[in-house]
């Protein structure tokens, strides 16, 4: 695993939320995206660190890659606890939409490639593996509730 940062980190994702939530909400990535326990808390850590990007960059429009989205999916299923993080980090709800099927690689790419610049200049971790080029799932044009803007 290779975490980067361009300025030293000023959050630990994981402390984001209670200890008891993250461990339900890696476990439930565990067992949604097959992965290994040790996984799941990576990309349960890249989707918080994802969240806080969006809220501390709300014209931004930002993108998970397809691990990370896992994370943001299992959080979303927590409604009370993911709609009382969004008010407490980004003062609104983060909404999520879906990639379109015919969005072109190269957008992708560079879609990718832009967020985790976008979370490193906020000064948060970026698990490189876990953002590989080519593995957008969410479009440019997920919506915040409030603003009516892009995150």
């Amino acid at each position: 695993m290779t975490v980067t940062t361009a300025r030293p980190t000023l959050y630990d994702p994981e402390t984001l939320v209670p200890a008891a939530l993250f461990a339900k909400l890696a476990a439930r990535v565990e067992r949604d995206a097959k992965v290994d326990r040790e996984h799941a808390e990576r990309i349960m850590r890249q989707a918080l660190a994802f969240l806080l990007a969006c809220a501390r960059n709300p014209e931004t429009p930002l993108a998970p890659s397809r691990e990370v989205d896992h994370g943001w999916h299992a959080f979303i299923l927590h409604t009370r606890e993911y709609a009382d993080f969004c008010d407490r980090v980004a003062g609104e709800f983060i909404h999520h939409a879906p990639e379109d099927p015919e969005t072109d690689r190269a957008d992708t790419v560079a879609r990718n490639e832009m967020t985790a610049d976008v979370m490193r200049r906020t000064g948060l971790p970026v698990d490189e593996e876990l953002w590989a080029v080519g593995q957008a799932a969410c479009s440019a044009n997920c919506e915040r509730c409030c603003s009516g803007g892009g995150h």
